[in-house]
């Protein structure tokens, strides 16, 4: 809900850091890089391999506490971020380049990467009840 400065308040249950306190920001998790074609094909075999994929989910909850709070302690669907989460911290390519990635996967590799987003989502969800 919109205060009078026009600023947005917090829903309840809601946790804001100042971003020099979320880690994805030194993993480029929303920076740049060059050569843009080549890093959309690492991180299209990165996110097609869902072992490996969700291993790193798993590290974005053991090691990025307040990027975790900060972004899944908001409504909608966190699948994404927790995906775009763990290529930042496993190779640091930024997330516009892993949405890209994304539409290069097949069906099959996007239902199963998302079953380890929410498997990962629901890790953290048990270690901060």
């Amino acid at each position: 809900m919109p205060t009078i400065d026009g600023s947005m308040e917090p829903s309840e249950g809601e946790v804001w850091h100042p971003f020099w306190l979320l880690e994805e920001v030194p993993h480029n998790m929303w920076g740049d890089t060059l050569h843009r074609k080549t890093w959309r094909e690492i991180a299209a075999t990165f996110t097609g391999n869902h072992a490996l994929y969700g291993q790193w989910m798993r590290r974005v909850v053991d090691e990025w506490p307040h990027s975790c709070q900060h972004s899944l302690t908001k409504p909608g669907d966190k699948r994404a971020w927790m995906g775009h989460a763990a290529v930042a911290l496993a190779i640091k390519c930024p997330e516009d380049i892993v949405r890209e990635a994304w539409g290069d996967l097949t069906d099959d590799q996007r239902e199963k990467a998302n079953k380890q987003a929410s498997d990962a989502i629901d890790y953290w969800k048990e270690k901060n009840a």
